[in-house]
């Protein structure tokens, strides 16, 4: 089986790519994350993958291209849906990419992290399954976070302390503020 997966950072695809991997899974990978803000953020995510690319001889795709104009045009006036909104614009593309080349599937390493809806996510993929008729691969790999953590730690990888969008950012001063 070979799966497309959407990479939204270096430190999420690790434990999913060693899990996948381990079971006999081929997997590429494609960078593709208009949300990502600010532009700094946004060089300094895609410059980490590219690294874990070079250590680990992984096979990537990348959509290098700062979509937060569009990101922005497909989310104002509905923040409050902002989420499901923007799984859609990258795993619409994702599915419809791995139809293009031919592969068996498609993920994506969003299902690491504890801090996404996961359920909404899993939702969103199956729709992306269905429009472009091509299976999504749904793994529960929370169990794995931790692991994956540890792992980018040892790799010298640049961490996030945010999913990446301005309203994620934004929230995320607010609660810092808030406990002063």
């Amino acid at each position: 089986m070979k799966l497309l997966m959407h990479i939204c950072c270096a430190n999420c695809s690790l434990y999913p790519l060693q899990n996948l991997f381990s079971n006999g899974i081929d997997v590429k990978g494609l960078w593709l994350n208009p949300n990502i803000h600010p532009y700094t953020e946004y060089q300094k995510r895609l410059e980490s993958l590219e690294n874990l690319q070079k250590i680990w001889g992984l096979d990537i795709e990348y959509i290098d291209h700062y979509g937060l104009t569009d990101f922005l045009r497909t989310v104002v006036n509905r923040e409050d849906n902002r989420c499901i909104l923007c799984y859609s614009m990258r795993l619409d593309e994702t599915a419809k990419t791995a139809k293009k080349m031919g592969l068996d599937g498609f993920t994506t390493s969003l299902l690491v992290s504890p801090y996404q809806k996961f359920d909404i996510l899993t939702s969103v993929g199956k729709e992306s399954e269905k429009k472009y008729s091509i299976p999504f691969y749904c793994e529960d790999f929370r169990h794995g976070w931790k692991d994956g953590i540890i792992l980018s730690r040892k790799l010298g990888l640049y961490r996030q302390k945010y999913c990446g969008c301005i309203y994620s950012e934004m929230e995320r001063y607010l609660k810092t503020e808030s406990r002063n």
